[in-house]
Parts: C-alpha cells; structure tokens; sequence
C-alpha cells in the first residue's frame, strides 16, 4: 500500500535555502534604496549664467541632449550643415568643442558630475578635446 504521508524531509534546511536566496536577490534593492542620492546640479560659468538659454529648454537639454548632438553630428558630416535655429530663432554653431563647450568651458563641475552621477561614458571627448579656447 502506498504511503500517503506528505511529510516533507529536511524542512529546515529548505527554509534556510529559501532565506539565503531571498537575501542574495533582494540585496541590490535594499542596497541601492538607502543609498539614494539626488542628481547633482551642475555648475554654469560666468558666460552661460549671462547667457542665461541654452540651445533647447533646460528641462530638454538634461534629458535629450546626446541625442541633439547627435543629430548635429549627422547634419555637419553629412549634409554639411553647420548651423542650427532653434525654436526662438536664435542660430547655434553646431560644434561641441567650438558651441557647447564655449559656454560650458567646465567640463569637470559641468559635464562630469552628472555623467559620473547616471554611470555613463560619452565617447563625445574621445575626439574632442576639453576645452579647446584653452588649447591654442
């Protein structure tokens, strides 16, 4: 006759197993939750606090900037377009070395702290040097 006892055999030693992995694969959700730190605020200098506007909106250029660059890069290698309007019209160079980085000449307290912050390495500065107004 078959035995219709469903007693489970080394109980403990399945819980414990279950407590590790819960631990092992939660670790990184608690871990990041008490480490949560606000996005830094990157520092203008003198020529873009007077400038006081960007190319896009603020609230746009925090978020889609890479992709405005970009695109001028698109435009400047292939069509050969050099300039850009924006909404306002005001015209823009489009360069990062000669446009973005003659108001935001800072790289390290501009450009660094937020790219630090999100973990990411544009490949922008592998051809373009930092600041290039300093360079000559």
């Amino acid at each position: 006759m078959p035995n219709n006892n469903n007693k489970i055999y080394d109980k403990n030693k399945i819980v414990i197993g279950i407590v590790i992995f819960l631990i092992i694969s939660l670790f990184p959700i608690w871990y990041n939750h008490f480490k949560n730190v606000p996005a830094p605020d990157p520092l203008l200098t003198e020529k873009a606090k007077i400038a006081k506007e960007c190319v896009l909106p603020k609230v746009l250029m925090k978020t889609e900037h890479m992709q405005l660059l970009n695109s001028w890069r698109d435009s400047v290698v292939r069509d050969g377009k050099r300039l850009y309007t924006n909404s306002q019209g005001k015209v823009f160079d489009m360069s990062l070395s000669n446009g973005c980085l003659d108001c935001h000449s800072n790289k390290k307290d501009f450009c660094d702290r937020c790219h630090n912050y999100a973990s990411v390495r544009p490949y922008c500065f592998d051809c373009h040097i930092d600041n290039p107004k300093e360079k000559k």
